[in-house]
């Protein structure tokens, strides 16, 4: 036998022999939030990027209100019904859930919730992208309440930010959550999750060199001292899919550069038998004609190994510049993003697999 006890009207039995916990008489787990349930938020967030991971808490939210809605129903009305589902809750820990307004005849409803335990996870891990969970509750919630195929729980008042509470307005969609989803998986259809985490590793490579660089630039006083402190930086060239390779520049590319770049990303290809070369021009302000002639160099050592090279990210000032030295790029693919250059990659290897 295990000890019970009462919670909010709620018998709890724990079975420490057993390592079973029952809210009344449903298994339970209690887990620290900021440290266990933070690093859950954090692994599954890294792995599919912020967009899915919202749409996925907001999904199985949603997806967890049957009990939630056999306790409303038992009550003679759906106020008094959401406040015991809001009293068992705040036992739970899952913050102290306020039904502000609910208007059945428009259909519109609006909510708080203090001390939301994801708002409370998010700012361990200095995250602010919302309690997409409990808001997901809420659209299944009165989804049922309202009588209509699909509701969304838009959030208006965030903790994570600095709010008194999180806040949602809850209304009818003409988009259910399988429609978001496909919306999503429509906008970058050959890559779906495997591009958010191939860019997010790129924007985390690309955000350290940078941070890198500012904190020499910091230390320097003098702009010779600043270049050789910047040469001394290992070129990064990143594998960032099966047979495609990216290699940000950044600065000034001189010859003593130029030449370190081009027998790094030669011995990269080799040893990888990549096919893409991405050459991304995002952190380069400044392009004169020896520097165009390095990049068209690199660019015609690689595609003699069998790598076709794209190029990404050339800035504004950029392109005016090497349009009115006269600059010649005819023969190679430019592209605007490095997003576009991956995606163009991704497509191209389906398609051979096929």
């Amino acid at each position: 036998m295990g000890d019970k006890l009462r919670i909010g009207g709620i018998e709890v039995e724990l079975n420490a022999e057993r390592g079973v916990c029952t809210w009344a008489g449903s298994p339970a787990v209690t887990m620290w939030t900021e440290s266990s349930v933070a690093g859950l938020f954090s692994g599954f967030h890294r792995m599919v990027g912020t967009e899915r991971f919202k749409l996925a808490l907001h999904g199985g939210g949603r997806d967890s209100t049957d009990g939630d809605w056999r306790l409303i129903s038992s009550s003679p009305t759906f106020e008094e019904g959401f406040a015991v589902l809001a009293s068992v809750a705040a036992s739970a820990g899952w913050g102290r859930w306020e039904l502000v307004s609910v208007n059945s005849r428009a259909r519109e409803a609006h909510l708080r919730v203090h001390n939301s335990w994801e708002s409370i996870a998010q700012r361990a891990i200095q995250a602010d992208w919302g309690s997409a969970y409990v808001g997901g509750k809420f659209a299944g919630i009165f989804q049922r309440h309202f009588g209509v195929p699909a509701c969304w729980a838009e959030q208006t008042a965030f903790a994570a930010r600095g709010d008194a509470y999180d806040a949602f307005l809850v209304r009818p969609s003409q988009e259910s959550l399988e429609d978001r989803l496909d919306a999503l998986f429509e906008s970058d259809q050959a890559t779906k999750a495997d591009l958010a985490v191939a860019l997010e590793r790129v924007r985390k490579e690309v955000e350290e060199r940078s941070a890198a660089e500012r904190d020499l630039r910091d230390k320097l006083d003098l702009i010779a001292r600043q270049e050789e402190a910047i040469r001394a930086l290992s070129t990064p060239i990143i594998e960032v899919w099966d047979g495609v390779l990216t290699l940000p520049l950044f600065g000034v590319v001189d010859s003593q550069r130029a030449g370190e770049m081009m027998e790094r990303l030669l011995d990269a290809i080799t040893q990888k038998a990549a096919t893409y070369a991405i050459i991304d021009l995002t952190g380069v302000d400044i392009v004169d004609t020896t520097t165009a002639d390095h990049i068209g160099k690199l660019v015609r050592a690689a595609e003699l190994l069998g790598a076709r090279c794209i190029i990404t990210g050339i800035r504004p000032a950029v392109a005016q510049t090497m349009v009115q030295i006269g600059i010649d790029l005819t023969r190679i693919v430019t592209l605007a993003s490095l997003r576009e250059a991956l995606r163009r990659c991704m497509r191209s290897s389906e398609l051979g697999r096929k």
